[in-house]
Order: C-alpha cells, then structure tokens, then sequence
C-alpha cells in the first residue's frame, strides 16, 4: 500500500467512525433519535477531523473544511434547499397540499394510493431525473395522505424516496448516471438497458407489495370540499419539471404561483405570505448545516489519505469478476457513506472503477450499472443523506423511522449483489 499522506490507515476515518458511533450510540441508549442532533455529531466529528490533522496550521487545517463546505455543488443544493422550504411552506398554506390530496382521493381507489404514490414518484424521477426535485414535489402531498387514510407516516416517506431513487438510478438526464457512464465510458443508452435488467423487476416486486399493503385501506366516508384553483402550484411544479426546467426556476415559478393564488384566494396578506416563506426557508436549517459539515469532513478525511485508504483496502485482495464486481459496489457503497452524496461517490471512485474493469474484463456497462445502482441504494438508506433528511425536515418525521420503509433501495441493493454472485444479465457479465 502506497504511503497516505499525513495520517494512515483507520486513523484518518476516524471522525467518520465517531460520527456514526455517536450518532447510533446516543440514539440506543436514550431510545430516542432526536437526543442528540445529528447537526451536533456532525460538528464534534468535523472538529475531531480538524484537530487530528497533523502537519498544518491550524489556519490551513480550517481552510481545508472551509473549502470542502463550500464546493460550488455543495452550495447549490443549499439554494435548492431554502428555495424548496419556501416553497412547501407557501402551498401548504394557501390550501394547495390539502387540496391535492382530496384530489387524489376523489379520483382514486384507496386500495391503489399505496402503489400509485410509488409509481407516480417512479415516473416523475424517471422524468426530471432527480430524486430531491421528486421528494419536493410529492413528500408534502404523501404525508398529507397518510393523515386522511390513518397510514404510518414514515411508510408514506418511504414510498415517495424510493421511487425517486428509480428515476435518479435510471434517467437519461440523471446526475448520477452522467457521472457513471462517463467515468465508464459508455453510452447511456447502454447503461439504460443492463441497468433496467437489474432495477425494474426489484420495482415491480415493490409495487405489488404496496398493492397488497394498500388492499385493507379505507377513505374516510365524506371528503371535505375543494377548490381546484388550489391544485394549480403543484401541478404548474410538477409540469415545468417533467418539461425539465431547472429546478431552482421550478420552486420559483411555485412559490410565486402559490403567492398570487394565496392572495386571491385570501389565505395571506403580504405581509402573512412573506412570514410564510420565511418560516420554511427556516425549516430547512438542520438540512443545510449537515450538507455543509459533510462536505467539510470529507475534505479533511480527503486531505488526510482517507479515502485512499477505503480504495486500496477494497481494491486488494480482489479474485476474479465476480470479487472486481463486489469491490466496485462495496468501494462507491463506502464513500457514498463518507460523502452523503451518491453522485460525489461515483466521481471519487470512477477511475478506479474503471482500472479494475479494465483488468478484469468487466462490461463497462455492467460496472455503471454497479456503481450508479449501489451508491442510489446507499444513499438512499442514509438517515443523514439530503433526500432522507428533507423528507424529515418537511414533515418533522425522525430520519430514522424513514430509513426502516426505504423499501425500494434496499431492494434494488438486494439485486444487485444477485446480480453479481449469479453473473446476471448473462450477456453483460
């Protein structure tokens, strides 16, 4: 193992070791997950990282974090973060969730939400190609949902991130899928066809689930009454996402929509809507501090040789296809842990991924699918992942009871371990 600069081995994954540790630990023992913050365990973590970095003054030690927490990716889901509270908050407000859902339940059977949710976040990720654009969009109306029909909230969550994950795994316009088929070096096309293989029948195993989970459920036996001006914000987000229009201009549109309906509809004066707004671009400041401490801790551990570290243990002892397969999953797996953000995770490993292929004569088709699929899988089982904790963050649900109903990407992570052990698809492996 080549020398890792300044700090070596486990040592410089030790702040991430903390993090976790703490974070479970204070959550076990006190039976409550909301004892100790995850803002707090990130923040003793990133000073535990910052003072443990020999070899630097402390200035530059502070700099490494600094930059690490204001990556200009970093800072643009911030924007997308505040723009997304502000949002939600307004619609909610002037009756647009409400509305929604008594919408949803006038023209659909009971027994069908269930599924229909899922397939509805399917499709919408699938078309916008972003699991946090999807979240936005249908977490307000899902928990909405769960309250009319006496369904545990965190399952309804659980419904909406999964099938975000379907499409931020299979989309032509995904993050994640550019940054695997180009690291890879194939077509997207291709990635499609060998990906789809794996992912779609681990979702249509999980529609039939929520078919047979929604078949006992019930509507209440009178809807209270709609205005159908009220469904206007979300359908205009909705529509100028599948038209793929970049999200910031989406919440914008949504926002002002959801403000000029307000006041004819005279759910809020002026002064009313802008608390509104301020209000939720206020619930979005846990979400915000932890995306910018993750960031800083992953510079310092970066810097330290961390990462490194993960590479050149996973990468040693690898036999055969089946071993350079598992390597791949398990190394995005690990830095999409370290990272909390999938996309980042296939970046720092792409290379890698690449030079194991290529000496073990691995489809690069087969090994995007791998790497896009395990780190969607990873990063949608995170409690501290962004899509978990904005789903928590706009309904005041515990990250950790989300993660125990992210169904879909524990299957889709289930099927892709298959996927290596059996050499399926046979023609890509």
């Amino acid at each position: 193992m080549s020398e890792i600069k300044h700090i070596k081995g486990l040592k410089a994954l030790a702040p991430l070791f903390l993090f976790i540790a703490l974070y479970l630990s204070c959550a076990i023992v006190a039976k409550d997950f909301y004892k100790l913050p995850v803002t707090v365990s990130f923040l003793i973590a990133s000073v535990c990282a910052i003072m443990m970095t020999t070899g630097e003054s402390i200035e530059k030690r502070i700099s490494i974090f600094t930059e690490g927490a204001g990556q200009k990716s970093l800072l643009q889901m911030v924007w997308i973060f505040i723009l997304a509270g502000a949002f939600a908050a307004s619609a909610k407000a002037m009756g647009s969730v409400d509305a929604t859902v008594y919408f949803i339940l006038s023209i659909l059977p009971a027994k069908f939400i269930l599924a229909g949710l899922f397939l509805s976040a399917c499709i919408i990720s699938l078309a916008i190609g972003t699991s946090v654009g999807t979240i936005i969009a249908l977490v307000p109306i899902a928990s909405g949902l769960s309250h009319v029909l006496g369904v545990d909230e965190p399952l309804m969550l659980g419904i909406v991130i999964g099938g975000a994950f379907f499409g931020d795994n299979l989309s032509f316009i995904s993050d994640t899928t550019i940054a695997a088929t180009s690291s890879q070096g194939c077509s997207m096309k291709d990635k499609f066809k060998v990906n789809s293989l794996i992912v779609v029948p681990a979702a249509v195993c999980i529609l039939i689930i929520y078919t047979i989970l929604g078949h006992g459920l019930e509507k209440p036996a009178e809807l209270p009454g709609f205005n159908y001006v009220h469904l206007i914000p979300y359908f205009v987000v909705i529509f100028m996402a599948l038209r793929g229009i970049n999200v910031m201009i989406v919440l914008i549109a949504g926002i002002v929509f959801s403000g000029v309906l307000g006041f004819f509809a005279q759910s809020y004066d002026l002064y009313g809507w802008f608390a509104t707004l301020g209000v939720g671009m206020k619930s979005m400041g846990e979400l915000i501090i932890v995306t910018m401490l993750a960031g800083g801790l992953l510079a310092v551990i970066k810097y330290n040789g961390g990462i490194h570290y993960i590479i050149a243990i996973l990468t040693k002892f690898i036999k055969g296809k089946r071993g350079a397969e598992l390597s791949i999953g398990l190394l995005v797996s690990f830095v999409n842990v370290c990272t909390a953000n999938n996309t980042v995770a296939i970046i720092t490993v792409g290379n890698i991924a690449k030079q194991i292929s290529k000496k073990f004569d691995i489809d690069s088709r087969k090994s995007a699918s791998i790497l896009d699929t395990f780190s969607c899988a990873t990063q949608g089982m995170l409690p501290y992942g962004a899509q978990i904790l904005m789903a928590a963050d706009l309904t005041n649900v515990s990250p950790i009871e989300i993660v125990g109903y992210t169904y879909y990407p524990i299957s889709i992570a289930l099927m892709a371990l298959l996927s290596i052990f059996v050499r399926y698809p046979k023609k890509y492996s």
